[in-house]
């Protein structure tokens, strides 16, 4: 699980990992110079988040997982991006966040061409929310094309990126838009064959839990998953760790 030096979803990084930990999987991470990540502390507080706080922070199940896994021996000692290899590992796990300190993750060189190498052994890769643009940026050299080209997927929404800005811009500016000339959806649609490949599944209202997976929404489209926001985040480490198992 490669991870930014600052600025992760604690949801969409934290539930997987404490999903997986508990089947058995063992969960190493990666950051750009092998130093130990935090999670955007917005979400993760909900500082400076105004009326809106309740609704756009981590919910406590999240927050309690992250607190675990911030503690966790591999979470404390993880590999630079240069020294994560391939041949290592069986899963490779891209979450978002929205913050700008995002950018060296989605960026990176040295990840890129990881995710470019996982999809070309056809090993199983999981992208959700802006960790998506990552694999939309993974170009495979042997094609031209990104990795996704000829894949089904979703990401965040348009419409749920919007709103999120335009509920705060007043006061946090573009803090929800990490690249202000284009949305994640854009982004991760002009990078497929077919902009019909991108799935926006139903309108993302209430997050899911064990209890409610029914909320969640994911899509599977061979040796990838995809999901949109820390709404799926249930659904989605539970539909990795089955791919993994097979």
């Amino acid at each position: 699980m490669p991870l930014p030096g600052y600025g992760f979803d604690p949801t969409e990084a934290a539930i997987p990992w404490k999903v997986l930990s508990e089947k058995g999987f063992e969960i190493s991470f990666a950051t750009p110079s092998g130093q130990k990540a935090h999670a955007d502390i917005k979400m993760l507080k909900g500082e400076n988040l105004g009326i809106w706080r309740s609704i756009l922070m981590a919910r406590k199940d999240a927050v309690a997982a992250y607190a675990e896994m911030e503690k966790s021996k591999a979470f404390c000692n993880p590999l630079s991006y240069p020294a994560a290899k391939e041949t290592d590992f069986e899963g490779l796990l891209l979450p978002g966040g929205h913050d700008k300190g995002v950018k060296e993750y989605l960026e990176s060189g040295a990840l890129q061409k990881l995710v470019v190498e996982f999809f070309q052994v056809k090993k199983t890769v999981a992208a959700i929310c802006h960790g998506v643009v990552l694999a939309a940026l993974s170009i495979d050299p042997n094609t031209g094309k990104s990795v996704i080209h000829n894949y089904k997927t979703t990401s965040l929404l348009k419409s749920q990126e919007m709103t999120a800005y335009n509920l705060t811009r007043l006061w946090l500016k573009d803090y929800y838009l990490t690249y202000p000339e284009i949305t994640v959806e854009d982004e991760v649609t002009n990078s497929l064959s077919d902009k019909h490949n991108f799935l926006k599944g139903p309108t993302p209202m209430r997050r899911d839990d064990m209890d409610h997976l029914d909320r969640g929404f994911i899509v599977l489209d061979r040796n990838y998953l995809s999901a949109r926001w820390p709404g799926d985040a249930y659904s989605f480490a539970l539909a990795f760790a089955e791919m993994l198992n097979d």
